[in-house]
């Protein structure tokens, strides 16, 4: 059963369970049987793991606000995506923080909107509630918030195209890793794939800043910026105006002449397990070619016969590739 074929009775339904196993879990009387239950109903649906990820953002988001002296809470809130307005009360009071949604509100520690969207195997546009537009490549899961000083989003994994609202004193943040990107109004790509994130700006102007440094490096239009975890500063470079890197707003995908150890990781975003390398030689040769973004899957098995490499599985299933050992010549 796909997420539109249920109703919004039966989404509600959802909703509700995923606020109250976020609440047994968290309870310090809460037994082995209710743990098994819970992964039961939790791995029964997709929707199920879905909204019950939805709800312990919330629970961690309601951890770190500070805790003012007791008063009435009334919870004002328009939670979006399907999120009920009594679940999120339900979180931030079960959490002992007795704070009105305005009070927060204004302090700038809740959001009064919040949006979750996740795509698995198709492409997404999705308008965002300041009216921002976000094209979202398969496999990209993303949380966006409304603070009364900002807005807030995360990108979790994948990648996603923004068309940012201008709105010079309420700025957009994009959280990717290790780093920040912090635009008022532009069009600008931002990749993720485990540690690693791109991010190339397209139009406008945006500032990367790092968790463990101060300071921020601004990107002009045909710039882009990457960076992982470790790094000091983004690696910063010029880019063609046409860069392949967008092609999958194409649907497609484009290996311009890549190492190995480079283009896996484009590759690995598409798939359900991982590509290997065996080792650094095998990483160094190179590959090309264009390919739709729904079809990566084929791609490995056909590569021993486009390249000089053979397929191994490691213990863990994965794909391994291993690069065919030269003959040394005769005479």
């Amino acid at each position: 059963m796909s997420e539109n074929s249920v109703s919004e009775a039966e989404y509600d339904a959802i909703t509700d369970a995923a606020a109250h196993w976020c609440m047994r879990l968290h309870a310090a009387d809460c037994a082995d049987a209710e743990r098994d239950a819970f992964q039961r109903w939790h791995d029964a649906h997709p929707l199920h793991a879905f909204e019950y990820a939805a709800m312990l953002e919330i629970w961690d988001v309601a951890e770190h606000l500070p805790r003012p002296a007791p008063q009435p809470v009334v919870m004002p809130l328009k939670p979006r995506n399907r999120l009920r307005t009594y679940a999120i009360a339900a979180a931030v009071c079960l959490v002992a923080l007795p704070l009105a949604a305005f009070t927060g509100w204004e302090a700038g520690w809740l959001p009064n909107a919040y949006e979750r969207f996740e795509t698995t195997d198709d492409a997404r546009v999705v308008t965002l509630g300041d009216g921002s537009q976000v094209e979202m490549n398969l496999g990209t899961q993303l949380v966006y918030a409304n603070y009364k000083h900002q807005r807030r989003l995360t990108l979790y994994r994948g990648e996603a195209f923004f068309k940012v609202s201008h709105d010079r004193d309420h700025p957009f943040i994009v959280r990717a890793g290790d780093g920040r990107v912090r635009v008022t109004g532009t069009q600008f790509n931002v990749w993720k794939y485990e540690d690693q994130v791109r991010v190339m700006l397209l139009e406008g102007s945006v500032q990367i800043s790092s968790d463990t440094v101060h300071g921020s490096v601004p990107l002009t239009p045909g710039m882009q910026a990457s960076y992982q975890h470790g790094d000091a500063t983004p690696r910063v470079r010029a880019i063609n105006p046409d860069d392949s890197a967008l092609a999958w707003r194409q649907g497609k995908l484009v290996l311009d002449n890549l190492a190995l150890a480079d283009a896996l990781p484009l590759i690995n975003r598409y798939l359900s397990k991982p590509v290997m390398l065996a080792d650094t030689p095998t990483g160094a040769i190179r590959i090309g070619g264009i390919y739709n973004i729904n079809e990566v899957n084929n791609l490995i098995p056909s590569l021993p016969k486009v390249l000089p490499v053979y397929l191994t599985q490691n213990q863990d299933g994965n794909p391994v590739l291993n690069s065919i050992p030269r003959k040394a010549p005769k005479g």
